[in-house]
């Protein structure tokens, strides 16, 4: 049934939908244009193919139906169909209604999902008046913007904590001022704890009264383990290689969902993927001691040792330096099938600096990176709310009353 004032017409005059551009990797050039492929911006380009605002719907394979948003002027790929009119709807909104929209039942492939806009065009769809488009899509588009200001906010946050590891640790900045007489740009309490001056080691020059250790001196391995399947009703909270690349917390599982043993997680640890080290994987595992909490066992469980905080031990494994030596101890074939040997992260060379200084690194980073957490986790509860409230804003559901005010407000 047809809300008040929506009105029932095909889906090719609500938007014209049309097929990508080519557009291969010789021929790209360095620019800002965003090139949207089958799941979002693929790349940048110099030249764009389409008008932002703009809507794409991948075509086929995995990407079949998949929606996607420019604000801005894009290149369209090929693997996609994008909005070439509007027909006078909001765009914001269009890109929500087909984010909505179920494409399986207009497959128009055989081995594979295939999207044909000649299939779809004629289907029958129900929309409703351009204001309440508008609201619709400032209601969501206020939670989306809100998850990707976390998202950018938790980039940064990280990219300071790392920044300043690398100055103190990696690059020595404040060591070399010190050694060539100058400020090093820190209060005086804190500068007193950095040597001025540099001495031989069997790596390089490093800061005279540090010295070259072993990662075995900053961590130890736990492989305290668990069969979730013998506990078939108990929910664990599981660190998985799916959940970090997809930069979300832990998902809550039962333990019958699981089906082999795991390595538990006190929340005390550092979590290191030991699969494909040329896509560096390191989580600062965060515990809520409602569930037991586990993880895959393609991470290796670092737990630091005595008076080695958690929050350094994690700089160190996902800083650059440490990335690059890791990555030469894999074992096995190419891709995702190469691993690093436990026993081969315990024997790496570090550099192990006075305890104090760990000591003050860490009261400026810890807190830095507790926001990261907090701020991953309530993108999560807006992601939930904007996926539960999608669904019944476009469908009519729930509707939004007074449409002009709550523009008239969000414009003020």
């Amino acid at each position: 049934m047809v809300g008040e004032g929506w009105t029932r017409i095909p889906l090719g005059e609500f938007v014209t939908l049309q097929r990508g551009h080519d557009l291969p990797d010789e021929r790209r050039r360095s620019g800002t244009v965003p090139i949207l492929g089958s799941f979002g911006i693929t790349g940048r380009h110099d030249e764009a193919k389409a008008p932002g605002p703009g809507v794409t719907v991948g075509r086929s394979g995995a990407s079949f139906g998949v929606a996607s948003y420019s604000p801005v002027d894009f290149w369209p790929l090929n693997t996609v169909l994008y909005v070439v009119d509007f027909h006078g709807n909001d765009e914001r909104f269009a890109y929500y209604f087909l984010e909505f929209f179920d494409f399986q039942g207009y497959n128009s492939g055989s081995a594979q999902p295939s999207l044909n806009r000649n299939f779809i065009h004629p289907v029958p769809v129900e929309v409703p008046p351009v204001s309440e488009q508008r609201a619709i899509a400032h209601i969501l588009g206020a939670l989306d913007d809100k998850i990707e200001l976390n998202g950018r906010t938790n980039e940064t946050l990280e990219v300071i904590a790392r920044a300043l590891f690398k100055s103190w640790f990696v690059d020595f900045d404040p060591v070399r001022a010190k050694a060539e007489g100058c400020d090093p740009g820190l209060l005086r309490p804190l500068a007193d704890l950095f040597p001025d001056a540099f001495e031989d080691s069997e790596l390089a020059e490093i800061p005279r009264g540090w010295r070259v250790g072993t990662v075995r001196e900053l961590a130890t391995l736990s492989r305290e383990s668990i069969d979730p399947g013998k506990f078939p009703n108990e929910t664990f909270d599981y660190f998985s290689i799916p959940a970090f690349d997809e930069g979300r917390r832990p998902k809550a599982e039962l333990g019958a969902a699981i089906k082999s043993n795991k390595t538990l997680v006190s929340g005390d640890e550092v979590l290191l993927s030991k699969l494909n080290p040329r896509i560096p994987r390191v989580w600062l595992p965060v515990v809520r001691n409602i569930h037991r909490a586990i993880c895959s066992t393609e991470f290796l469980v670092t737990l630091p040792q005595a008076g080695i905080p958690r929050e350094f031990l994690y700089s160190v494994l996902s800083s650059d330096a440490f990335a690059a030596v890791f990555e030469t101890l894999v074992t096995g074939t190419s891709g995702s099938h190469q691993r690093v040997r436990p026993g081969g992260l315990l024997n790496m060379e570090a550099i192990v600096p006075d305890g104090p200084l760990v000591q003050q690194f860490t009261g400026i980073v810890q807190p830095l990176l507790e926001r990261v957490d907090q701020g991953r986790e309530e993108a999560e509860t807006l992601a939930a709310l904007r996926d539960r409230l999608l669904p019944k804003l476009i469908s009519g559901e729930v509707r939004v009353p007074n449409a002009e005010r709550i523009l008239a407000r969000a414009s003020v």
